[in-house]
């Protein structure tokens, strides 16, 4: 009778346990839970090639220097299980990004560091951009074109999105901000976990987490400088 009841008991608990993807990969998930260990951020590891686990595979590619292809080839995948591979969401600064208080950001690698005064990294974030609009160099957060530097929630040109936290750092309408959201239900228009990835591009703006967007939003008060560099 114990037996016939631990037997009922062990195939009802089967039975509610979620049964992996048919198309679900060992190999895929293994490469998942590491990407989760090094903040790379992959979603659950279900074994599946999603578009959210490639964005990990990206993020750590770009914190590494290789070919951003958003696959596990060889030399992603040798480097991804090396002693040498280094969490996705802690970066250094780039070299040559100047020095002192500012905003730097590195279009290659889709990322943003707050810098303070003394030269420690108060914050730092992936971003969405599109290189092909915004120029390296100095920039400095301001007023351009007669429009203001700082709009708590600005609009998109056309209408229909918000631009939350829109910090303005170089003309006309190229500013840091939230990732756009839909007037009409507050939803944002791709998830956050695409930032710090080349599968999205901006309009020209920065775009960023809600909570990082925020934060610089009171660190990047009028005047502080912004360096774009490429690496």
């Amino acid at each position: 009778m114990l037996r016939t009841l631990l037997a009922l008991l062990t195939g009802l608990v089967l039975a509610a346990m979620p049964s992996a993807p048919a198309d679900a990969s060992p190999a895929v998930e293994r490469a998942q839970r590491r990407l989760n260990q090094l903040g790379c951020s992959s979603g659950p590891a279900d074994g599946q090639m999603g578009e959210w686990t490639r964005s990990a595979v990206v993020r750590f590619q770009s914190r590494h220097r290789l070919s951003q292809t958003g696959n596990l080839n060889t030399a992603t995948t040798r480097t991804l299980y090396g002693d040498r591979a280094h969490r996705c969401d802690v970066r250094p600064v780039p070299p040559r990004s100047g020095t002192g208080r500012r905003i730097v950001i590195s279009q290659r690698q889709n990322w943003v560091w707050l810098v303070a005064a003394g030269g420690n990294v108060v914050g730092q974030s992936g971003m969405i951009d599109n290189p092909a609009e915004l120029g390296t160099g100095w920039k400095r957060v301001g007023s351009y074109c007669g429009r203001a530097a700082k709009i708590r929630r600005n609009t998109a040109t056309g209408g229909g999105l918000w631009l939350d936290n829109f910090t303005r750092f170089a003309a006309c309408g190229i500013g840091f901000h939230r990732i756009p959201r839909y007037m009409s239900s507050g939803s944002q228009i791709h998830p956050v976990w695409m930032v710090g990835t080349n599968l999205r591009a901006s309009h020209g703006c920065i775009r960023l987490p809600q909570q990082f967007s925020a934060r610089l939003w009171d660190f990047g008060r009028v005047g502080t400088r912004v360096r774009v560099v490429r690496g």
